[in-house]
């Protein structure tokens, strides 16, 4: 596995917390989707100028392994790196450590893609080259 190659962090805010005092596992889809966006737009890509231009960002699958729970006030750091699935896919292999300790508390790939004007799977060639992808 590759080095990360963003990292962004964040707190849990309590009303995140199921009634057993952890975050709610719907909860980390969130916590990931905001790193993908805070990644995407600190490279430079823009959703609405890729939108206008009719390349839609979409994704695909999310798998994510559950290693061990954050709990309300717990700092954490969610780490992000990207590979290429295949011609037409991408893959966002991300990870969240809780802050101090680095405890890895979960692991998840998000598999996207992107959709052309015409409704079709295309992944055009500026999105390769800015996310490293050749």
């Amino acid at each position: 596995m590759g080095d990360f190659v963003f990292n962004f962090e964040m707190e849990v805010r309590d009303y995140e917390c199921d009634l057993q005092g952890v975050v709610n596992n719907s909860v980390y889809q969130n916590y990931l989707e905001h790193t993908r966006h805070k990644y995407i737009k600190s490279i430079g890509i823009d959703f609405a100028e890729l939108s206008e231009k009719g390349i839609n960002l979409m994704v695909k699958r999310v798998e994510i392994d559950f290693q061990s729970p954050l709990r309300s006030g717990d700092r954490f750091v969610s780490k992000l790196r990207m590979e290429r699935i295949s011609p037409l896919r991408f893959g966002f292999i991300q990870h969240i450590y809780r802050l101090p300790d680095n405890k890895l508390m979960i692991k998840a790939l998000v598999i996207g893609t992107s959709i052309n004007k015409r409704g079709r799977p295309e992944l055009p060639r500026e999105l390769i080259e800015v996310w490293g992808l050749e």
